[in-house]
Formats: C-alpha cells, sequence, structure tokens
C-alpha cells in the first residue's frame, strides 16, 4: 500500500483542484450586475444569480459572464438609446439658442415696423390731419410691402421705393396745383420726372440705400438663425449603423457582463467610439464655420451702417423733410413739368379745388420728443441683440468637430480625462492603448473601434451642408449691401435622421468588428482564448490525475 502513497496523494490532490476550480468562477455573485440592470425597467429573470457560462455571448467578452443572450440584446438597445439622448441633449442646447435668437429678432423686426408706421400715422395725422388721412393708402402700402419683404423676400425694394416716391409725387403735384385737371396720362408723365427734378431732394436717394441695405441685412441675418436652428435640429436626430451600435454596447455595458459595474469607459476608447458614430457630423464642421463667420460679419454690419432700428425709427421725420422739400420747391418743379409734359388744362369756373393754402401740406412737420417715441421694439434695442446673439455664434465655432469629445465628457458615457489606468477599455480595466482617430468620415478608415464604409456619406447632412454653403452665400452678398433671393430648404433638406446610412443600402444584420490590439488578435478571438483557457483547466487536471495512476501501473 505504501508504494502507492504518493501517487493516490497527488491524485487526490488533483481532483480536489478539479472540483475548487470549477466550482469557483460559477459562485460568483451577479447581484449587483442584477439589481442595476432591474433598475432600468429590465425583467430580473432575464439576469442570472451567478456566473454562468458566456458562449451565447455576440459581442461582449466571452467566458463566464453575469450577462445572458437577453441581456445582451436589451443593453444593445439601452446603449443605442443612450447614445441618441446624450447627442440629442447636446444638440438641443445649441438648437435651443439658435431657435430663441430668431424669435427674438424676428419679433424684433415686426415690432419695429409696426412702431415705424404708428410713429408715422400718429404724427402725419396731428400735422396734416385730413389732408393726410385722405392719402394714408400711400403709407400704409409702403409699410406693407416692407413687411411683406421682411417675412417673404418676395419684393424688389428699390423698385417699391421708386414706386413710393413716384405716386407721392402724383398725389402732391394734384395738391400744389389745385387749380387745374390732371389726367393719369398727365400725371404719369409727371411721375418721370422724378429722378430728373428731385423734387423731394436726396431724400429718396438716401432712403432707398439705406432701407434696402437695412432690411437685406437683417432679413438674411434672421433667416441664418433659422437655417442654423433647422440644420442642428435635423442633424441632432443619429440613427447609429448596426456596427456603431454594437460598438456602443461593447463600450458601455459590457462591462457589466463582467461584473465591472462601476468601471467607466475610458476617455479615449470613447473617444474614437463617438468619432466613428459621428463621421458624418463631422464633415458639417467645415461649412458650418464658414457660415458662422459669415454670419458673424453681418452682425457687424447690423451694427453699424446697416442698423435696420436707425434706419426706421426716423423714417417718418426723413419722408415729412421730404415732403416739406417738394411743397418749398413746388413752384420751380411744376413749371419744369410743365415745360416737359404741356400746359395742364384749368378747371372750369366754379370747380376749382379748395384753396392751396388749405389743401396743400403746410403744416411744417414737428418730430416726436423722446419721452413720447413709442416703446423700443421688443423690450430691447438692435445693439444688445446682435451683442448677445455675436457671442453666441463664436460659441459655436467648431461644435460638430468638438461634438465627440462633448459627448465623451458626459459622466454618463466616460470616465474623466485624470482616469486613464482604471477604466473600461473594451477587454477589461486597464489604460486604452489605441490613438484617438480624426474627426469625419475620411479619417475613419483607421478606427479601431467601429467599422465605418467611407466611401457612403450621408444624404441627410450632404443636404445641410448644401443649405449652409448656401446660406453663407447670401450671407456674404448681404455684407456687401446686395439684395439676395431666398428659397425654402425646409424639403430640400428634410429627412429620417442622419448617420445611418442605410437609407439607400442594405443593413448589415451581423456585426463585423475588426479592431485588433497589440498582438493582432481581434477582441472577440482574444475573449474567445480566454473564456475557453479558463474552462479547460479543471479537465487538464483531471487528465493529468489519469496519467499518474497509468505510470503507477507502469511502475508496478
Amino acid at each position: 500500500m505504501a508504494r502507492f502513497g504518493l501517487p493516490a496523494l497527488l491524485c487526490a490532490l488533483a481532483v480536489l483542484c478539479t472540483a475548487l476550480l470549477a466550482a469557483e468562477p460559477k459562485s460568483k455573485s451577479c447581484s449587483e450586475v442584477r439589481r442595476l440592470y432591474v433598475s432600468k425597467g429590465f425583467n430580473k429573470n432575464d439576469a442570472p444569480t451567478h456566473e454562468i457560462n458566456g458562449d451565447h455571448l455576440k459581442i461582449c467578452p466571452q467566458g463566464y459572464t453575469c450577462c445572458s443572450q437577453e441581456m445582451e440584446e436589451k443593453y444593445s438597445l439601452q446603449s443605442k438609446d443612450d447614445f441618441k439622448s446624450v447627442v440629442s441633449e447636446q444638440c438641443d442646447q445649441l438648437q435651443a439658442v439658435f431657435a430663441s435668437r430668431y424669435k427674438k429678432f424676428d419679433e424684433f423686426f415686426k415690432e419695429l415696423l409696426e412702431n415705424a408706421e404708428k410713429s408715422l400715422n400718429d404724427m402725419f395725422v396731428k400735422t396734416y390731419g385730413r389732408l393726410y388721412m385722405q392719402n394714408s393708402e400711400l403709407f400704409k402700402d409702403l409699410f406693407g410691402e416692407l413687411k411683406r419683404y421682411y417675412v417673404a423676400g418676395s419684393v424688389n425694394l428699390e423698385e417699391m421705393l421708386s414706386d413710393f416716391w413716384a405716386r407721392l409725387l402724383e398725389r402732391m403735384f394734384r395738391l400744389v396745383n389745385s387749380q387745374y385737371h390732371f389726367t393719369d396720362e398727365y400725371l404719369e408723365c409727371v411721375s418721370k420726372y422724378t429722378e430728373q427734378l428731385k423734387p423731394f431732394g436726396d431724400v429718396p436717394r438716401k432712403l432707398k440705400l439705406q432701407v434696402t441695405r437695412a432690411f437685406v441685412a437683417a432679413r438674411t441675418f434672421a433667416q441664418g438663425l433659422a437655417v442654423a436652428r433647422d440644420v442642428v435640429s435635423k442633424v441632432s436626430v443619429v440613427s447609429p449603423t448596426a456596427q456603431c451600435t454594437q460598438a456602443l454596447l461593447k463600450m458601455t455595458y459590457c462591462s457589466h457582463c463582467q461584473g465591472l459595474v462601476s468601471v467607466k469607459p475610458c476617455y479615449n476608447y470613447c473617444s474614437n467610439i463617438m468619432r466613428g458614430c459621428l463621421a458624418n457630423q463631422g464633415d458639417l464642421d467645415f461649412e458650418w464655420n464658414n457660415f458662422i463667420d459669415a454670419m458673424l460679419m453681418v452682425a457687424e454690419r447690423l451694427e453699424g451702417p446697416f442698423n435696420i432700428e436707425s434706419v426706421m425709427d426716423p423714417i417718418d421725420v426723413k419722408i415729412s423733410d421730404a415732403i416739406m422739400n417738394m411743397q418749398e420747391n413746388s413752384v420751380q418743379v411744376s413749371q419744369k413739368v410743365f415745360q416737359g409734359c404741356g400746359p395742364p388744362k384749368p378747371l372750369p369756373a366754379g370747380r376749382t379745388s379748395r384753396s392751396i393754402s388749405e389743401g396743400a401740406f403746410s403744416a411744417r412737420f414737428r418730430p416726436y420728443h423722446p419721452e413720447e417715441r413709442p416703446t423700443t421694439a421688443a423690450g430691447t434695442s438692435l445693439d444688445r441683440l446682435v451683442t448677445d446673439v455675436k457671442e453666441k455664434l463664436k460659441q459655436a465655432k467648431k461644435f460638430w468637430s468638438s461634438l465627440p469629445s462633448n459627448v465623451c465628457s458626459d459622466e454618463r458615457m466616460a470616465a474623466g480625462n485624470g482616469n486613464e489606468d482604471d477604466c473600461w477599455n473594451g477587454k477589461g480595466k486597464s489604460r486604452y492603448l489605441f490613438a484617438v482617430t480624426g474627426n469625419g468620415l475620411a479619417n475613419q478608415g483607421s478606427n479601431p473601434e467601429v467599422q465605418v464604409d467611407t466611401s457612403k456619406p450621408d444624404i441627410l447632412i450632404l443636404r445641410q451642408i448644401m443649405a449652409l454653403r448656401v446660406m453663407t452665400s447670401k450671407m456674404k452678398n448681404a455684407y456687401n449691401g446686395n439684395d439676395v433671393d431666398f428659397f425654402d430648404i425646409s424639403d430640400e433638406s428634410s429627412g429620417e435622421g442622419s448617420g445611418s446610412g442605410c437609407e439607400y443600402q442594405q443593413c448589415p444584420s451581423e456585426f463585423e468588428y475588426n479592431a485588433t490590439d497589440h498582438s493582432g488578435k481581434s477582441a472577440n478571438d482574444k475573449a474567445s482564448s480566454a473564456g475557453g483557457l479558463a474552462r479547460a483547466q479543471p479537465y487538464l487536471l483531471a487528465v493529468s490525475c489519469i496519467l499518474l495512476l497509468v505510470m503507477q501501473r507502469e511502475w508496478r
């Protein structure tokens, strides 16, 4: 019996070790993983109480795990929702800035026009009385066309203003020559002398230049704010690709499967995944920055020579000055018109109009004193609005290239920059060793975490790039004082969300992950190898025990 002592003892020890090693991984509790899983509203029956064999896992590392197949599937959906939510929050903040500033500017411009019209009407009623009221539709038409231009842009400002002065000349020519009868043809001839005779002095020329530049700049700037609001709104609705979704799962919840519920993803690891998932959004950055620069240029114009507030606030005074100038020069103007259009026919006896003193614009216009002016439009001033929006525009530069970093700076998504050694790197709790790839679609060929098809840009993103490019061109025209044409981009730039790349192609149903570690082995290969080794250890010891018995028989 003594001869069998040592081998038998070794065999007994081997069997004991086999039992201990086989039992130890399976006995590890998953209570904390289960608790967090249930806290997200998932069924507790999906979650095991202790570690189980992980052969069923498709994305997360295999081996012994706290995740069932149902958990991995639900975590995949949850990681996708988490990503969309954080991106949406980042974009919503920017979208809200542009939406609120557009609303404020729009409200200001419209109220400014209302105040200017009310100011002119009140003052002209006081100054010219019934004579103004009989001709008030002329001025109502003027403000109506200005409003129509601001709202729809479907007005040629220069032609509209020229028409206003021609019509005003016809009305005034009749009043200062009330002893004559004028046919429509004769008055049409009179209007041809508006430019030549300059009956209103230099006011029409100056006002035309000021109004055109101010309204073009104001409307273009407001439209720019609206375009920025709409672009951000459309692009914020992201639809991750299958490859992105599975990379998000691996980053966000696969650590839970290993029991590392409190370990957050490494910052650089998160950055690579976000740059892959937001590759198309990154391509917006160049045109977006050009657009912001053009907006800032027009904002400077609004503060200076194209300030619509400084043009519209005293417009009643300017028009009255023109009327006074016509009245004072009425004799010379009439004589030249009579020479060019022929002598008019006197009215028959008994049908002469009221006397010139009664019928003409004889009262000297008295502008409002400051305390009589209507309240400031929208309770603010253009200077204050522009100062505020310029600061917001500067902050919005490089938004799209910064978006991946901003998402990863959210504590829900990744560990801080300073926690580089105790973070989840996709395989375990350790430092992330890969370099961070660049922004934009073209740079994703070298992304170690997300497989991105760099040959197929997102259609929605391309439409938004075009919308920004067109608006930037209009901004530059407005900056130079040139009128611009607008088109509605709402249909052109509509879409169901961005980033999917699946609108016009078949989305892959299986994850094609090709990220490699430093040994050249894929993440899944390493996980499979590790899991297989852990499962094989008890059986190797059992085989060793059998070999010892065989050898013992040989020794006999």
